[in-house]
């Protein structure tokens, strides 16, 4: 059961072959039994899982079940949760019960879905790693002295080892693909504004979206059909008619279900920097979409290798201006001795903040301030300019981009946890598609040796045009059908 589709399960509940409660009960003892060890969840809740499960039962004894109803979840814990603990990966919120469910969460919430509990993350989701989290690293659980990658390290080591049907993630800058990369499951961050940021702890407002973390492509259709559409309260969200995600995937038969299909291969993601294991994986599976009717076209993206300087001036400007509110004020973290006014903002602030937020916020502040904001934030914002129309002449030549999703494989814990720089360049790959907006995704590709010889996970790229979702899926579908990757469960843990 733990191995099923999404599709699967929904059939086990409808036909009686196994209740809501029954199939939540088989993920909370995976969850009492592997979770001490990889550490993918910090807040969980049985009481509440369970009454949700008994709902759902309810709900599909009436007659009024949808697709994802008695299905249990985990949810990132950068989503507000009523009555949860909703930490966002830090000290300053590890006391913080939110009194409000994110849009994304009375999305899954309204059509009876369980919520088995929050996952662990890199703090305010900065980092590629999951080493920030107040609250402990996240072991990859393909190899435990390895990472899962990050922001959504938790939702990522919870999904691969089947601590859950499906996960909630969040993507800044590579934050739901480079983790389903090396953790080996299929992970989709959508256009952005197509899932509304309401009740999503913000890290920088213009680059964050929320996206599904599944076993396959299909199994992020179906999410994508819950958590996608319009929400008032946030400006952000995009009023666009609904749409079935699902629809195209049916449609993947025959011998050449991609005939016609052009992809696209940037030159610069195939350059220095690219492990040779890893390009291998990558290589091999572009030439099974040869076999399966799409012709490769070489493509050039040449302002990407500016995305990493553009990104980590843009992101912790936004980040300095999103944080400022945690304060010691009104809620999270507050000082218990302080002098004045001044001096419980500064503690609070101090004691509350993990060192890489405090990075952030300090290179933030700094590009944001009188005398830098031309000569560093204005000139990121028309280089970002570039990358967008450099896509926007890519698409002109194929329908979907691919190429690696990570330079590497999991690397271990600790490795790059004193080198920022290195650390930032595991996103190298991810950041252009969220600065221009694009929707991308990452299927598992194969596996490739580690330097100890253990293989672990490579995931393949798919960047769409904007609204390319369901195409995105479908593509990534028909490489699904005709390999078994997304299949594979770490050694150990089946």
């Amino acid at each position: 059961m733990i191995n099923s589709s999404l599709n699967t399960l929904s059939q086990m509940l409808a036909s009686k072959q196994i209740s809501s409660v029954e199939m939540t009960n088989t993920f909370l003892a995976r969850i009492q039994q592997y979770n001490p060890s990889i550490n993918a969840y910090i807040a969980l809740d049985e009481q509440k899982t369970l009454a949700q499960a008994q709902a759902a039962d309810a709900k599909i004894a009436a007659g009024n079940a949808e697709p994802l109803t008695g299905i249990p979840f985990a949810q990132k814990d950068i989503f507000c949760a009523k009555g949860w603990k909703t930490t966002c990966g830090s000290k300053m919120l590890a006391n913080f019960v939110a009194p409000y469910d994110a849009h994304v969460i009375s999305q899954f919430d309204a059509v009876g879905a369980v919520n088995l509990g929050k996952t662990n993350m890199d703090e305010f989701a900065m980092g590629s790693s999951n080493e920030t989290s107040y609250f402990g690293g996240v072991k990859n659980p393909w190899d435990f002295d390895r990472v899962p990658g990050g922001s959504s390290g938790g939702s990522a080591a919870a999904v691969a080892a089947r601590l859950c049907a499906a996960a909630t993630g969040t993507d800044t800058g590579g934050s739901i693909r480079q983790p389903a990369s090396l953790c080996g499951f299929t992970g989709l961050k959508p256009t952005y504004g197509l899932v509304s940021r309401y009740g999503m702890i913000a890290f920088a407002s213009s680059l964050d979206q929320a996206g599904p973390m599944a076993k396959s492509a299909e199994d992020c259709a179906l999410m994508m059909n819950v958590m996608a559409g319009f929400d008032a309260r946030d400006s952000t969200s995009l009023n666009r008619p609904k749409e079935d995600y699902t629809r195209g995937l049916s449609g993947v038969t025959g011998d050449q279900p991609l005939k016609g299909l052009r992809i696209g291969l940037p030159k610069e993601y195939f350059a220095e920097g690219l492990e040779a294991s890893v390009a291998k994986v990558v290589q091999e599976a572009i030439a099974e979409y040869r076999k399966l009717g799409a012709e490769t076209v070489e493509i050039s993206l040449p302002n990407s290798h500016l995305s990493i300087p553009v990104y980590y001036v843009l992101a912790p400007a936004e980040a300095s201006s999103n944080l400022s509110r945690y304060d010691g004020v009104r809620y999270g973290h507050r000082a218990a001795e302080y002098d004045d006014l001044m001096d419980m903002y500064m503690k609070s602030r101090a004691e509350g903040f993990g060192a890489e937020v405090k990075r952030r916020i300090l290179i933030g502040t700094y590009v944001l301030s009188a005398g830098y904001y031309d000569a560093y934030y204005l000139k990121a914002q028309q280089i970002r300019r570039l990358i967008v129309q450099d896509f926007t002449e890519a698409f002109k030549q194929c329908d979907i981009i691919m190429g690696p999703t990570a330079p590497s494989t999991a690397f271990k814990a600790g490795e790059k946890a004193d080198d920022p720089v290195a650390m930032y360049l595991q996103d190298v790959y991810t950041i252009a598609t969220n600065l221009a907006g694009l929707p991308g995704m990452s299927i598992p590709a194969g596996f490739a040796p580690s330097h100890l010889g253990k293989p672990l996970p490579v995931g393949l790229q798919l960047i769409g045009n904007y609204f390319d979702e369901a195409r995105m899926l479908d593509v990534a579908h028909a490489y699904q059908q005709v390999s078994d990757w997304h299949t594979h469960m770490p050694v150990g843990l089946e």
